[in-house]
């Protein structure tokens, strides 16, 4: 067993540190209050060849590995969870689809763009009677000649007000449930398809997160992702590479929580002298540090399970149960460190409290990971 990173991830680490300390951060408390997308951020992230990065150098990505972009996602979501989250669906739920279940055809047309950063990845699963229940998909794609005809909707779809192109499912036959889903590719300027971006959110308010409104949608035949029937088995698979990302997210909130943390401790005195000689501030410290690590441990085993082709479902599950659980924890003992500092905006915790809660309900609720660990050990 090896724990250190090669000598590409340490300077992948070093690169995307940097630039969330230098580009990142800077305005990053403007862009939650004003719910500003990172657009320009985005655009740097694509010179810096980030957005293609766990994807093969023949349709322009970077040719790394899934342990390379979990350091890239929790590098950026130490500063700005934000940005996190829409890195992490670009890559996990927009780009991973097409390349894992499209033709090659489908894969030089549409990955390129998406790693040049001249559309968002984003993935259209989620309904509004079908959210832990994504079986339960009411979207239908009707067969009409050589076309598919879409009718439905979806809800908290992150990236697509950004994207020229998603996948989504639906159902082709009724009469088969989950293997009557369907994927497809859909241009999102298509006619009778509204991209709708006005929710209100606890937190992450410079992510977008959309509706999509479907209504007579008319794609060519050739745009089905995959085979017909088998959208079910492609997004349980697309989550399970997405669950590394929010576990990424989760790790790198915490980190960023707990450094915030750690530096105020040291600086604040009360009873003539810091609060880090306090040992109950220390022992808080100590555990938010404690699992901290072992939060990224997992996360970096489940990557390096899915890079050696090996089964990593229960792995990405532990992951993203953990980390998320852990890091709503963290950012909550970092607003405590900090009294009634920390409730206040300048101090940035209460940002990252609010940011870490939505890791507990995306790409699968805590208890949605309960039933998927339960069911991989047997029960």
């Amino acid at each position: 067993m090896n724990f250190d990173l090669t000598q590409e991830q340490q300077m992948l680490k070093k690169m995307v540190r940097d630039f969330a300390d230098e580009v990142v951060a800077a305005g990053v408390e403007e862009r939650d209050r004003t719910g500003q997308f990172p657009m320009e951020i985005i655009k740097q992230m694509a010179e810096l060849e980030l957005l293609g990065l766990p994807f093969p150098e023949e349709y322009g990505g970077g040719g790394a590995d899934t342990v390379s972009f979990a350091i890239t996602v929790e590098e950026l979501s130490r500063v700005c969870g934000s940005v996190g989250i829409t890195y992490s669906a670009h890559i996990s739920l927009g780009c991973a689809p097409i390349y894992l279940f499209g033709t090659e055809e489908q894969r030089k047309e549409y990955l390129p763009p998406l790693f040049r950063g001249e559309t968002l990845g984003a993935f259209g699963l989620t309904e509004p009677n079908a959210g832990s229940d994504a079986g339960g998909t009411r979207t239908t794609a009707m067969k009409d000649g050589s076309e598919w005809v879409i009718n439905g909707s979806k809800c908290f779809i992150t990236n697509a007000s950004y994207a020229k192109y998603l996948a989504l499912t639906a159902v082709t036959d009724k009469e088969k449930g989950a293997r009557g889903i369907s994927a497809f590719i859909v241009p999102t300027h298509s006619p009778g398809f509204q991209v709708i971006a006005n929710y209100e959110k606890m937190g992450l308010h410079s992510s977008n997160t959309t509706e999509l409104i479907l209504e007579n949608v008319r794609i060519p035949e050739e745009n089905i992702l995959g085979k017909e029937g088998e959208g079910f088995k492609q997004f349980l698979i697309t989550l399970d590479g997405g669950r590394i990302g929010i576990a990424a997210m989760a790790v790198g909130l915490a980190q960023g929580a707990f450094e915030k943390a750690l530096q105020y401790a040291k600086e604040r005195v009360q009873f003539g002298q810091s609060l880090s000689k306090f040992q109950a501030i220390q022992h808080k410290l100590a555990n938010m540090a404690m699992n901290i690590e072992v939060a990224r441990n997992m996360v970096y085993k489940a990557a390096w399970l899915k890079d050696q082709g090996r089964k990593f479902t229960k792995e990405a599950s532990i992951a993203k149960l953990f980390a998320s659980e852990m890091s709503t924890r963290v950012c909550d003992e970092a607003i405590q460190i900090h009294g009634g500092y920390g409730y206040m905006r300048e101090y940035h915790v209460e940002r990252m409290y609010r940011d870490a809660k939505l890791l507990e309900i995306g790409e699968g609720t805590s208890e949605i990971q309960r039933n998927v660990i339960a069911r991989e050990i047997g029960c």
